[in-house]
């Protein structure tokens, strides 16, 4: 079973690329065909099984020989090790189709920030009422805890917006609401600490090896995503080894 669940969080990893990359510049995620950003070459279903394909291809277009980003294979090997975390860690619930649901609005977010450093508010619809109605038809937590979790992330981005004048996007914001309607107060308090001490090092580390410049933007949605699923996966061991250690 966790196989076939691996199997098909690839499968979807490859879709999520598609959604990430095309939603933002607003073109379809059903035409045209996928092909080579390079040569134009439409890519034949042997070019497309997620991650063999680049394997085999050696990183490069079977046509031109264009390098490929590794940010296709990458994202559906992390979806597809995400997908079997999630039974992993919850168990066979119902629960797991929120989590696969999160799972997807991340990755998406993954690609598209890195790419475009744009959080599509397409995708931010869609999948809040995917979580809406799971929340209607799933037994989860009360709606004061979605409700709370959600207003407690977009206030606190926006607040952060406001004294940063502009320091946070508006995706950032409304990115945040979603997550906090699914992982409520704390552990979205949790999920912004943990994004924002994770982006500060790579920052730190990124500046010191001269990979990045001072006052030069950043996408932030990468550290939003694992700060994010570590959170929503280990953020109540997390707060409870912290809590211990405040007792000590």
């Amino acid at each position: 079973m966790l196989l076939l669940i691996f199997l098909y969080g690839l499968l979807f990893g490859s879709f999520f690329n598609v959604v990430g990359l095309r939603v933002p510049v607003n073109q379809s995620i059903v035409a045209p065909r996928s092909a080579c950003p390079k040569c134009g070459h439409t890519l034949s279903w042997y070019e497309l099984i997620p991650v063999l394909s680049y394997i085999f291809q050696k990183g490069k277009c079977s046509q031109c020989k264009t390098a490929i980003s590794p940010i296709y294979p990458i994202v559906e090997l992390i979806t597809g090790l995400l997908f079997i975390l999630a039974p992993v860690k919850l168990g066979w619930s119902t629960e797991l189709f929120v989590a696969w649901t999160l799972i997807s609005l991340l990755m998406i977010i993954l690609v598209s920030d890195l790419a475009f450093m744009i959080i599509p508010d397409k995708v931010l619809i869609v999948f809040s009422i995917l979580l809406i109605i799971e929340k209607i038809f799933i037994p989860q937590n009360s709606w004061v805890f979605s409700i709370s979790g959600a207003a407690v992330g977009f206030f606190l981005l926006l607040f952060l917006a406001v004294i940063s004048k502009g320091g946070m996007g508006g995706g950032d914001i409304k990115l945040f609401a979603v997550i906090g309607f699914v992982l409520g107060p704390k552990l979205v308090l949790l999920a912004f600490f943990l994004a924002s001490l994770f982006g500060a090092l790579i920052g730190i580390i990124g500046m010191l090896l001269k990979q990045f410049k001072k006052r030069e933007p950043i996408p932030f949605g990468p550290y939003i995503v694992l700060g994010t699923l570590i959170a929503y996966f280990y953020g109540l061991e997390l707060l409870d080894f912290y809590f211990q250690l405040l007792n000590i």
